[in-house]
């Protein structure tokens, strides 16, 4: 048997449990992995909470609901036609669609092996639990939907999460010139050390302003935009005639304002559609892998707990004392 995290009906973190379930064999193509530790995503919290984007929220979730889109662990075994991996090989794991059934909050869960990646040798359990993600959306906008250059101008909104603080590793890292954008002042220094080249903190005026003043006076080349809603418009004043958004994010889930015109191309940004293409996720996790062996990305990590307290791992997520960075359970 498994001790998975599950739950019955929408609410706070008291709706979570742990129970046992049986430990489910590997299909062909397959593998099952022992989960060693995972991280609370957001998507995890609005699951819980019946608050998906787009998907509405009922009284009831659909029966007992599995949670977990990231995680890392160690392979147990591997099913008909497997053969890039290996029962004691440690792994990331990469997609899981559908965490209702087969989510990283257990002892283990078993998925297609193409959904799994070799963890870095330099990662230990907790990092490795934390990167994916965040990591997996920022290179997919950045690198893989914007073409993103060494020179580039790059404006980060939502910079201090998981998904911000990545981008801006990433961009450094290619020599990009990246700039975060916070709310919050005290949050400046810790975005400068992840390696933005100026940290912007919005106030009473207009971001385009700031930005085209101090920053670039054409604008910047690329947007990632991690909020959304009303402030869109302000991002596209602030972006270069030819340059693009990539609207990855959904903090302000308020509707964007009606373009004005069509000097910058925006692309909205799914990270799944990506991680489906096992192309784009060797190349993923081969740049992963050079930047974790040169130091160059690191995950934030806020407390470690156990399953046993997952209860208080997400009242620490909703009281938002992580401050963007993430929370790990291990087992």
């Amino acid at each position: 048997m498994s001790r998975t995290v599950v739950f019955e009906s929408f609410g706070g973190p008291d709706v979570l449990q742990i129970v046992s379930e049986p430990v489910t064999e590997p299909g062909a193509g397959e593998a099952r992995v022992r989960i060693e530790a995972f991280a609370v995503n957001p998507l995890d919290v609005m699951m819980r909470s019946g608050n998906l984007p787009g998907a509405g929220s009922t009284a009831q979730a659909p029966g007992r609901s599995r949670l977990g889109v990231e995680g890392t662990g160690v392979v147990e075994a591997v099913g008909a036609g497997v053969t890039s991996l290996r029962a004691g090989d440690a792994v990331i794991i990469t997609a899981i669609p559908d965490a209702a059934a087969r989510g990283s909050y257990a002892e283990h869960t078993t998925v297609p092996a193409t959904a799994l990646i070799r963890r870095p040798a330099g990662l230990d359990v907790a990092d490795a639990a934390a990167i994916w993600v965040g990591f997996s959306t920022a290179y997919g906008a950045l690198v893989e939907t914007a073409g993103m250059k060494r020179g580039d101008r790059v404006l980060i909104t939502g910079a201090s999460g998981s998904v911000g603080r990545a981008a801006l590793q990433i961009a450094s890292r290619i020599g990009a010139i990246p700039v975060g954008v916070t709310r919050t002042a005290s949050k400046a220094g810790g975005l400068r050390a992840a390696g933005a080249a100026d940290v912007i903190v919005t106030g009473e005026e207009p971001l385009s302003a700031i930005v085209r003043e101090s920053i670039a006076s054409a604008g910047v080349d690329i947007v990632l935009d991690l909020v959304r809603g009303p402030g869109q418009q302000d991002l596209l004043a602030a972006t270069r005639t030819g340059g693009i958004l990539v609207a990855a994010g959904f903090l302000d889930q308020r509707p964007a304002p009606a373009r004005a015109d069509d000097r910058v191309r925006i692309v909205g940004y799914r990270g799944f559609d990506l991680l489906a293409d096992p192309a784009a996720v060797q190349r993923m996790a081969a740049f992963l892998e050079a930047g974790v062996r040169e130091g160059a990305l690191r995950p934030a990590l806020d407390e470690v707990f156990d399953l046993d307290h997952i209860v208080d791992a997400h009242r620490r997520f909703d009281a938002g004392g992580h401050e963007g960075r993430k929370i790990v359970v291990r087992l």
